[in-house]
């Protein structure tokens, strides 16, 4: 059905069937009375009747089909070599580091700088709080690292 949208042709103008009723017949999950009501439709419809056969197809496919896993150290995402861990660990510290001394370049500019003090006090208060917010969910997170259950899942 190559049509653009809002065309429809004579014969879908006329014919209105649920395909969804077809794949539930297909896979033989309709009530008694919705699998008799299909399989009538099915013998004097023949574009019908082509439906469920490329639905059985399908099914068919898929039933055989093999799916081959990749092998463990395809979805492993932790660094592989210690050179990669050490600078991955690297990279975090400095990060905290960062944050640290950004930190502290406020807190000194507060006591520093009487003279705006209302806009240090706002900016400390905005990174007071978000340097919270990030501490506590940091704390979570390393509370429950070692028990985390999900710890160990793999895409």
């Amino acid at each position: 059905m190559n049509h653009t949208a809002g065309e429809v042709t004579m014969s879908e103008a006329k014919h209105e069937f649920d395909e969804a009723l077809i794949s539930g017949y297909v896979d033989g999950e309709l009530t008694q009375r919705d699998d008799q009501r299909v399989r009538l439709h099915l013998e004097d419809c023949v574009q019908c009747r082509n439906i469920a056969g490329e639905m059985r197809k399908l099914k068919e496919a898929t039933m055989t089909s093999d799916f081959q896993v990749p092998e463990d150290t395809q979805w492993d995402e932790k660094p592989r070599g210690s050179v990669s861990g050490f600078l991955s660990n690297f990279g975090w510290m400095i990060a905290i580091a960062w944050v640290v001394a950004i930190i502290g370049f406020v807190i000194w500019q507060v006591a520093t700088d009487a003279e705006n003090l209302l806009e240090a006090v706002l900016v400390f208060g905005l990174w007071l709080g978000f340097g919270l917010v990030f501490l506590s969910v940091l704390i979570d997170r390393l509370k429950t690292y070692r028990t985390d259950p999900y710890r160990r899942v793999e895409k």
